[in-house]
C-alpha cells in the first residue's frame, strides 16, 4: 500500500498547479462535511464539484441553465485523493476543458486548499439531454459559448 501512495505522491496529477486552471471557484467547508475519520467526506468532493461547475456555467452562460431545454447530466465522475481537506478550510476548485463533443463536456477538476498542489484531482463528464425526453441533445449555444471561454483561457505549461 506504501508503494501506491508513494507512486500517487509522484503521478502527473499532482504536479499541476492552479495556473493551469482558467476559472478558480472558492467554496468554504462546513462543520457537517466532517466524517467519523476526522477529514472532510470523500462525496463531499463531489457536491462540491458539482456545485462549483454548475455555478460557473450560471456565470458564464449568462443564462438560468435550470431553464434552457437541454440540461446536462453527470455520467461520469472519477476523483483521485492526495491530501486531506478539514474544515474550517476554503476549496479553490479548479476547472479546466478537457474536451467538448457534439453533445458532451468532459471537465478536468482540481481541488486545492492552501498551497499550488492539488489536494484531489477530478473528471467530471456532462451529457446535454432534453429535458422531458431524457435523450441526448448538442449542446445549447449558450453552454457551448461557456465552453469557449474555457478553451480560449487554458494555460497548461
Amino acid at each position: 500500500m506504501t508503494d501506491q501512495l508513494t507512486k500517487a505522491a509522484v503521478s502527473p496529477e499532482t504536479r499541476r498547479r492552479r495556473a493551469e486552471y482558467p476559472v478558480i471557484r472558492t467554496v468554504p467547508t462546513r462543520w457537517a462535511d466532517h466524517d467519523t475519520y476526522g477529514h472532510v467526506n470523500n462525496a463531499v468532493h463531489y457536491v462540491l464539484m458539482d456545485s462549483a461547475i454548475n455555478g460557473w456555467l450560471l456565470d458564464a452562460s449568462q443564462v438560468d441553465i435550470r431553464k434552457l431545454p437541454a440540461m446536462g447530466v453527470v455520467v461520469e465522475t472519477s476523483c483521485r485523493y492526495f491530501k486531506e481537506v478539514h474544515f474550517p478550510q476554503e476549496v479553490h476548485i479548479g476547472i479546466a476543458l478537457e474536451r467538448s463533443g457534439n453533445t458532451s463536456v468532459r471537465y478536468d477538476v482540481a481541488l486545492f486548499t492552501d498551497d499550488e498542489t492539488p489536494v484531489a484531482v477530478a473528471r467530471f463528464v456532462h451529457v446535454y439531454v432534453d429535458r422531458h425526453t431524457r435523450r441526448p441533445v448538442p449542446i445549447p449555444p449558450e453552454i457551448h459559448q461557456a465552453l469557449h471561454q474555457l478553451r480560449a483561457t487554458r494555460n497548461v505549461s
